[in-house]
């Protein structure tokens, strides 16, 4: 009996194993990887994968359920995608399935209907002189001889169609019609000449790609050094070997410009990122599949792709936090894509002008090859910076969001016809709402935390999305006094419509990016100079290249340090470091006016200075007293559940269990506290921290307790927030 074993793809959280089932007689072309629908308890189809096929002697004791349907022509899993899933899934203790999903363009094997068009072409040879009583039958000859083949649609005429075809002189045929929401990015190669620093980083990289080994490389390079063109260059090195490449990069809003440099150079680039419909999603699939494509760039699913004998994989940026997954499972990119790079025997480059600290102690150690690239193209100087302290401004009675050396700034660049960007990490026209009387601040009734206001007259909670009315009047004391407190991207529209009426200015945030490719939409039209200012949240300030951008502002550049959090003084570095380094790039000197309260923060010189290895060898310091990464591995446990006192007491005791039990490595475990959003659909959620030495220890206890397979218990290895 052939028989095959099937990962079910079920939203069951304790569902790991696999599912025996019978393979049909017109079935038995099935292998490891296929994509099919099977029955699964109650429900009578369910998506399955293929993860063995075996022919078996074994009696059961009760009716194997059969094998419904295929869901495609061939297999879907490559063999390496088959690999990763199983990595991801035993690494982050997460269902099989769960992991495989990740390597399709939706969450369920829907038989997503492809396009086509009908095309005709030329298939045979005629003589004009044979048509002189047919015009219309050599006028589609001609047209056809011109361009080889064209639209059925173009031609409008079936009856001829269908006589040229029955003397063999054309063929009609349908072909699939794939997607491309970047197909109309074109783009000239300029000829560029290498600079030493970028031509020794080439060379060094070279040798593992053309030696078809892994090794890890961390580009540090200062913002305008000319990383993009490294990128590109060792591409042309892996595409002339037959090799494939990934570009990751953080976020969509980047990819955009990425692209547009690689396709001057490449025809083959396909982009893939989450924004993009599931049906387009499975044309680029289909496309990887058939050899069109080359170079794969995108955001975190780029590395989910059947791309196949992977040579090069860059992650761009890389100490952002957009790598990481905050939803199940909570994979890093970062750590995905190097797992990746082993199983191709890839060269890995992890880049960016503020490597993260893991990394950077990496890179120390000789765990990561370290290649610098210390100055601009051409020397261009890095832009001037100027530290501006809002408490003397607030006490000289400036009370806009904007200080007077910035709204200066402002104000000359405009004079000039340059351009300027304003980094503002917030959202909303006001950060807050609270009572004036007894301090009571407005928040989401589902999972606690602080909701916006928007100029749109609501207020908003970013985390569940839920929308009400401001109240008039406080819900705990009763008071009339309510106050809207700080300063949103909205605010800071308002004021610099009203202090710059001339300006042209366009904001740049969650809200106006909702629909799909508005980044790239509203990057185009300020880099047409049809924009003097740029403004918004963190997303202006990552790797744009806008030449004629000479004014940088940055506000509120302390407020990260209120966090409590480790990596807070890295977060606030990097922020400056970026904004900053988007001023100047071209032939025109870069201003930089950095607004702080606490000003005299250490790590806001550091970063005004542009002093990063003091900065990360200070942070290294730090963190190696605290037990902090990278000197330790994190592991958050989040335990969930509609009784709090029931959910506190079952963290409680995990904690007091492990502590009594992992004794043998140096571990430290922390908690149960409430999370940081402590309620969140009607459940509350309690925190637990792990730092260890070994991840294998702690991994082998969450699974002997069934931890990874409770549905009231959230793991998250390497976590960015800690509570």
């Amino acid at each position: 009996m052939l028989v095959a074993e099937i990962c079910a793809n079920v939203a069951a959280k304790n569902v790991h194993e696999t599912y025996t089932y019978a393979v049909p007689d017109k079935f038995k072309f099935l292998q490891r990887g296929w994509r099919v629908i099977v029955p699964f308890g109650h429900r009578k189809n369910i998506d399955g994968f293929v993860m063995n096929v075996r022919e078996t002697e074994e009696v059961f004791d009760f009716a194997l359920k059969e094998i419904a349907d295929v869901v495609d022509a061939e297999p879907w899993f490559t063999p390496e995608m088959i690999l990763l899933s199983q990595w991801l899934s035993d690494f982050y203790l997460c269902p099989l399935s769960q992991s495989m999903t990740l390597f399709m363009p939706g969450s369920r094997s829907k038989k997503i209907k492809p396009k086509f068009e009908r095309i005709v072409k030329l298939i045979g040879n005629f003589d004009e002189k044979d048509f002189k009583r047919s015009p219309a039958q050599l006028k589609i000859l001609k047209l056809l001889r011109e361009c080889g083949e064209v639209s059925f649609s173009e031609i409008k005429n079936s009856a001829v169609v269908k006589t040229l075809a029955e003397k063999n002189l054309i063929a009609v045929e349908n072909r699939r019609i794939l997607r491309d929401s970047y197909a109309n990015i074109k783009s000239v190669a300029k000829e560029i000449t290498l600079t030493p620093e970028q031509t020794a980083v080439i060379d060094t990289v070279k040798l593992a790609l053309m030696l078809k080994v892994f090794q890890g490389f961390l580009l540090h390079g200062v913002t305008g050094s000319g990383k993009t063109q490294v990128y590109i260059e060792l591409t042309k090195i892996v595409r002339q070997i037959g090799r494939r490449a990934v570009i990751l990069v953080p976020e969509i809003a980047l990819t955009g410009q990425i692209v547009q440099n690689f396709k001057a150079h490449f025809s083959d680039v396909i982009v893939i990122h989450s924004k993009l419909s599931v049906a387009e999603r499975d044309d680029i699939f289909y496309k990887i599949r058939n050899g069109d494509a080359g170079i794969v760039i995108g955001a975190r699913s780029a590395l989910f792709t059947p791309i196949e004998d992977v040579g090069l994989i860059v992650v761009d940026e890389e100490h952002d936090n957009s790598y990481k997954q905050e939803s199940p499972p909570y994979y890093h990119a970062r750590i995905v894509a190097e797992e990746f790079a082993k199983f191709h025997n890839a060269a890995i480059v992890f880049g960016s002008a503020t490597p993260s600290i893991e990394n950077y102690y990496r890179a120390k150690i000789g765990d990561l090859k370290y290649l610098e690239l210390p100055h601009r193209i051409l020397n261009q100087p890095l832009p001037e910076i100027e530290i501006v302290d809002m408490r003397a401004e607030l006490e000289s009675g400036n009370k806009s969001v904007l200080s007077g050396a910035l709204k200066n700034l402002l104000t000359e660049t405009l004079t000039n016809h340059q351009q300027a960007i304003i980094l503002l990490n917030r959202r909303g026209y006001s950060t807050f709402v609270m009572c004036r009387k007894c301090g009571e601040v407005i928040r989401c009734a589902d999972c606690g935390k602080t909701m916006t206001y928007h100029a749109d007259g609501t207020l908003r909670c970013h985390t569940c999305e839920i929308e009400i009315e401001p109240p008039k009047i406080c819900p705990k004391c009763g008071s009339n006094k309510i106050k809207y407190l700080g300063a949103g991207t909205e605010k800071l529209e308002q004021a610099l419509r009203e202090e710059l009426p001339a300006a042209r200015i366009l904001r740049m945030d969650r809200d106006t990016t909702a629909k799909k490719l508005a980044h790239e939409q509203i990057l185009a039209a300020f880099k047409r100079g049809d924009f003097d200012i740029l403004f918004g949240t963190q997303m202006v300030a990552k790797g744009h290249d806008v030449q004629t951008v000479t004014a940088v502002g940055i506000l509120n550049a302390d407020s990260i340090l209120f966090f409590p959090d480790f990596r807070s003084a890295e977060q606030c570095f990097d922020l400056i470091v970026q904004a900053a380094g988007r001023a100047g790039r071209a032939d025109l000197s870069g201003k930089v006016i950095v607004q702080a309260y606490n000003a005299e923060a250490e790590v806001i010189k550091l970063a005004c200075e542009q002093d990063y290895k003091t900065f990360a060898d200070g942070e290294l310091f730090k963190r190696e007293f605290g037990f902090f990464p990278p000197y330790s591995r994190l592991v958050k446990l989040i335990f969930t559940g509609k009784n709090a006192a029931k959910v506190q007491d079952f963290a409680e005791r995990i904690v007091a269990t492990f502590t009594q039990e992992i004794k043998d490595v140096r571990a430290e475990i922390f908690g149960p506290i409430p999370a940081s959003v402590g309620k969140l659909f009607n459940e509350f959620r309690f925190a637990v921290l792990i730092k260890t030495l070994d991840l294998e220890i702690v991994r082998g206890f969450l699974k002997f307790y069934g931890l990874h397979k409770s549905p009231d218990v959230q793991i998250d290895f390497d976590p960015l927030i800690t509570n």
